[in-house]
C-alpha cells in the first residue's frame, strides 16, 4: 500500500460498537457533552478505521474527548505528550543499553570462545554475526507510546496530544502508522496493529500541520460552546451547582471572551471557578465575589484588571 493510500475499511472495535451517532452522542453524556458534529467525527473515524483530528483553541475539550472515548469505549488509552525535540526514541521505540550491556558481559565468556581460533579481525566479526542480531530484539526494546498502542493486547485509544507542540520531523514519524496501523522497524522489520488503536490528534493550530498528515485523517474544529452547553457541562461536573449561579457564571465568562485578552478562560478554568464559588458558598455573582476570586478564572494579572475595569460586571 502506498503511503497515500486509503487503508482498507477494518471495525475498530472488537466487540460492539455505537450503532449510530446519537448512540455514541449517548454514552458519551456520562463524563462528556459533545455537540452533533463532533460526535459524527467521532463515530465516523471508528467506523472508517480512521485517525481524528481534532483543531481548536486550549481548553476546549480536545483532549477530554479522547479520556472520554476511551472511558466509554472501554479502551485502555495510550497518551504520547508532544513537545519540541520529540524523536522516535521517546515516541515510539528505544533499546535498553544498559541491559544489552549487562548481557554483554554476562555472555563474554560464551563470546570469548565462539570468536576462539579465528584467523582475523574479520573472520572474529562474521563468526559473531549472528549474535549481534540476538541483541536488537524485542528483548532489547522499550516500546514508548505509539508502539504500546500498535501492540496492545486490547484496542487502545492513541491520544497524540498538542502534535502541534512537536516538529515536522515528528509528523513524517507518525505517517506510516496514521495510514496503515503499522511501524517500520530496521532491526525487526514491519510491525502491524495486533488491533488497531482509535486515533485521536489534537492541535492548538500553534502553527499548521502538513497536508500529508490532514490528508490520513478526519477532522473536527472544538470552539468554545454555546452557552446552553458549556452550562450543561458545568452542571455535570460541578453537580449540585444552582441554577441560578450556573447561568450568570456562564453568562459572565462569554462576555469575558470577547475581550482582548492575553488568554481567554478555558472550560476548565470555569469549571475552577465555579467549584471555587461553591465551596465559599456563594450562591449569586456580586462585584466583590468577582473581583476576589477571578484567580480561578484569568491567568494573567493585565486580563483580571481589563475584565474589572469593564463597566459588565454582575451586581
Amino acid at each position: 500500500m502506498s503511503a497515500g493510500a486509503t487503508p482498507p475499511l477494518q471495525p475498530s472495535l472488537v466487540g460492539p460498537s455505537p450503532e449510530t451517532p446519537e448512540a455514541l452522542e449517548k454514552a458519551l453524556a456520562r463524563t462528556y457533552i459533545a455537540d452533533r458534529r463532533t460526535a459524527i467525527a467521532a463515530w465516523l473515524a471508528l467506523q472508517l478505521g480512521r485517525p481524528l483530528l481534532l483543531e481548536g483553541p486550549a481548553g476546549v475539550g480536545k483532549t477530554d474527548l479522547a479520556r472520554a472515548l476511551a472511558e466509554t469505549l472501554d479502551r485502555p488509552l495510550v497518551r504520547l505528550q508532544c513537545y519540541e525535540g520529540l524523536d522516535e526514541a521517546k515516541a515510539l521505540y528505544e533499546w535498553d543499553y544498559a541491559k544489552q550491556m549487562l548481557y554483554t558481559q554476562l555472555l563474554r565468556d560464551t563470546v570469548s570462545k565462539d570468536a576462539a581460533g579465528a584467523g582475523s579481525i574479520v573472520e572474529a566479526v562474521d563468526r559473531l554475526s549472528g549474535a549481534e542480531a540476538a541483541f536488537f530484539g524485542k528483548r532489547f526494546m522499550i516500546s514508548r507510546p505509539l508502539l504500546t498502542a500498535l501492540e496492545s493486547e486490547r484496542p487502545a485509544v492513541l491520544l497524540i496530544d498538542e502534535v502541534d507542540r512537536g516538529d515536522p520531523e515528528l509528523e513524517a514519524l507518525l505517517l506510516e502508522i496514521l495510514a496503515e496501523n503499522q511501524v517500520t522497524i530496521p532491526e525487526l522489520g514491519t510491525i502491524r496493529a495486533k488491533h488497531p488503536p482509535l486515533v485521536i490528534l489534537t492541535t492548538n493550530a500553534t502553527r499548521d500541520m502538513t497536508d500529508a498528515l490532514r490528508r490520513r485523517c478526519l477532522h473536527a474544529f472544538l470552539d468554545y460552546p454555546p452557552p446552553s452547553r458549556e452550562l450543561a457541562i458545568l452542571e455535570l461536573r460541578v453537580p449540585g451547582i444552582a441554577k441560578a449561579l450556573g447561568e450568570s457564571l456562564v453568562a459572565f465568562v462569554h462576555d469575558v471572551r470577547k475581550l482582548e485578552l492575553r488568554k481567554h478562560p478555558s472550560i476548565s478554568e470555569t469549571i475552577d471557578w465555579a467549584r471555587a464559588l461553591m465551596i465559599l458558598g456563594a450562591s449569586a455573582l456580586d462585584k466583590e465575589l468577582v473581583a476576589s476570586t477571578l484567580g480561578a478564572l484569568l491567568k494573567h494579572e493585565e486580563d483580571r484588571e481589563k475584565v474589572l475595569a469593564t463597566k459588565n460586571l454582575p451586581g
